[in-house]
This record gives structure tokens, sequence and C-alpha cells, in this order.
């Protein structure tokens, strides 16, 4: 691949597979670093991309593998990821926003896959059902029935709790 067509799909994007890392990863220093590594990966395995889907669809693809593979690197050497506050923000309603966070990830923990990592790629990562069938190599309707029912179960759930 030429370096004008890298840059342009450097360009076209950096951010939302920026904030799609961010969404996985909660922490801006990790999600960096998964997306340079995700854009390296493209450019030197851009000969294996198949076009079966939308590119951005493949970074995420590619951006959810490397943060899959991090995980368990950090598993294995036993590291806990950082956590940053953010700037401005009152002690009370970074409390209260972490309350609430809590419940709602017990809640999504409890879920089966593929229900948990759906909502996910639906809610955080603002993907399409297109996009996510395309990453789980199912259809779009798959991914629309299954985001409904992640959705019943998570709100079953809540109200458990």
């Amino acid at each position: 691949m030429d370096s004008e067509a890298c840059e342009k799909l450097y360009e076209s994007y950096y951010m939302r597979v920026y904030s799609y890392a961010m969404t996985l990863s909660g922490d801006r220093h990790m999600a960096q670093e998964l997306a340079q590594e995700t854009f390296y990966r493209a450019f030197t395995k851009l000969k294996s991309f198949r076009g079966e889907c939308d590119e951005f669809t493949w970074l995420c693809a590619i951006a959810k593998n490397l943060y899959a593979d991090e995980k368990r690197r950090q598993s294995r050497a036993g590291e806990l990821p950082g956590d940053a506050a953010a700037p401005g923000e009152s002690l009370e309603q970074r409390a209260a926003d972490r309350d609430a966070s809590f419940r709602i990830h017990k809640a999504l923990h409890t879920l089966d896959e593929p229900y948990r990592e759906v909502f996910e790629l639906r809610v955080f990562g603002e993907l399409s059902f297109r996009q996510i069938g395309c990453i789980f190599s199912k259809t779009e309707n798959w991914a629309r029935v299954t985001y409904h029912r992640a959705r019943i179960r998570l709100r079953e759930r809540m109200m458990e709790e």
C-alpha cells in the first residue's frame, strides 16, 4: 500500500478507532497505544483484507483482538489497569458515577457471550448492526436480535438488583 493511501486511511478512521479503543479499555494511554498498533497492523496486513466488511469494521476487529491480547498479557503478569480521574470532577460526582457505573457493569458482566460483547459494541463502541454482524461473521439481523435480547436480559438483571 502506498503512503498516500495509508495516510488517507489513518486520517479517515483514527478518531473512530481511538474512540472504540477508549470504550474497550477505559484508559486514554492504552487507547492511544491500541489505535496506533491497530493502524500499524492494518498497514502491514492490508493484503489480507478481503473486503467482506468496510474498513472501519476491519480496524475495530484488529483493535478488539489487540485489546484481548493485552488483557491476557496483563492477566498473566498480574497487572491491574490504572484508575484515572477526570479533571474538574467533584469527589461526590465521581463516587455517584462510579456506583452507577459499577452496578451497570456488574449486571453487564453477568450476561453470557455474545450478548455482552454485542451490547458493548453497540452502546459503547457505537457500531452499526451491520458492523457488529461483520465482526462476528454473522448477519445484520443476527446482531439486531442479539442486541435486543441483551437489552432485555440486562434490564431484568438491573431490576433484580
